[in-house]
Parts: structure tokens; sequence; C-alpha cells
């Protein structure tokens, strides 16, 4: 982002469509509409869940909460992470997809699907 104006603040509570009209503007700003089409937003993806295995590879299994990790391991895979989110929003977007009402189906159908085991 260089130079620019960073948002400090920390959000804990944003929506996908808050981020999806940041990302539609970041974009718009810098003439890159024309690169974003689904192939080449879901290559750039895939590359960041690359980005996201490396952190993994060579880890073996890790405790929920990631207690041993550094704090900067945990702040590199926050931005892995994001990157991944955010090409899949962008992805989404690109696409005519409404990411919210799609997961949100996919949940119901998967809780029919796998139903909970009455014990």
């Amino acid at each position: 982002m260089g130079g620019e104006e960073v948002l400090e603040e920390k959000t804990t509570d944003i929506s996908l469509k808050d981020l999806s009209v940041k990302l539609e503007e970041f974009a718009k700003a810098r003439d890159w509409e024309k690169y974003h089409t689904p192939r080449n937003l879901l290559l750039a993806m895939v590359g960041e869940v690359g980005e996201l295995s490396e952190i993994f590879q060579w880890r073996g299994e890790v405790d929920r909460g990631l207690p041993n990790w550094e704090e900067s391991d945990k702040e590199h895979l926050g931005e892995e992470l994001s990157d991944v989110l955010l090409y899949l929003i962008r992805l989404a977007d690109i696409c005519g997809i409404d990411l919210g009402d799609a997961a949100t189906k996919k949940i119901v159908k998967n809780a029919t699907k796998y139903p909970p085991k009455i014990i």
C-alpha cells in the first residue's frame, strides 16, 4: 500500500459486502479491473493458498490457538489468510455470486447431508 493512509483501528465486525466494496474501490483506483477476470483471480488465490500452506509445511500438527507460535508468525499467518479471503471475495463478486448467501445455503445443505449423531 506504500505511502497511502492505512486503516489502523481494529475492525472485528466487517461484512463480506463491506470488504467487497473496499476491494472494488481499491481495484478501480489502480485501474486493475481489466486484470480481475475469474481465471486471473482464481490463479492468484491458488498462489496465496500455496503461501499459506508454506507456513504450516514443516511444523507438523499444531495446537488450536497456536500457543507456541511467535507473534510475528501469527501476524504472517493472518496476512496470508487475508490474501486468500480477499481474492475469494473478489472472485465471487466478479462471477456474480453472493458469497454470504451461497455459504449460508451450503451450511444448510451440509447439515442435511451430515446430520448430527444422536447418542
